[in-house]
């Protein structure tokens, strides 16, 4: 699989209707996690909110979105990141630390509990990046 880049769009607690309705508009497969799908007991009211949503369509496009998650501040204008992804680690891993080297790393990139090997940065420009580097499962 080819690398990807894909829009990722943050929500104020209504990114699965978003998600829902961005499937109507595109149709396709529409997968959603929760913050309690992955056992986080401390999300309290937000375990049914959306960690990670993924729209894939027959066009070809993927459409990532998550609501903003517990503890962090929704902030309109500043509700959209760019998700790199795929299975060639030796690219990504480049585009990591190209992206990474003169920004800001708010996730190392590393083995996460879903797991994949993923990471997010902020870029010199102040883009937020997140790098996932898909891993075989077993």
């Amino acid at each position: 699989m080819p690398s990807l880049l894909n829009p990722y769009i943050t929500f104020d607690g209504d990114a699965r209707q978003a998600m829902e309705f961005y499937r109507e508009v595109f149709g396709g497969s529409l997968t959603v996690n929760t913050y309690g799908d992955f056992g986080q007991k401390e999300a309290g009211d937000a375990a049914d909110k959306i960690m990670h949503g993924m729209l894939v369509t027959e066009s070809g496009f993927t459409l990532m979105g998550a609501d903003t998650p517990p503890g962090g501040e929704y902030k309109p204008g500043n509700t959209i990141s760019v998700s790199v992804s795929g299975e060639d680690a030796d690219e990504l891993r480049g585009y990591w630390d190209k992206l990474s080297g003169s920004g800001t790393v708010s996730v190392p990139l590393e083995k996460q509990m879903w797991g994949d090997v993923f990471g997010m940065c902020a870029d010199r420009f102040g883009i937020t990046w997140l790098v996932n580097i898909n891993q075989q499962q077993t």
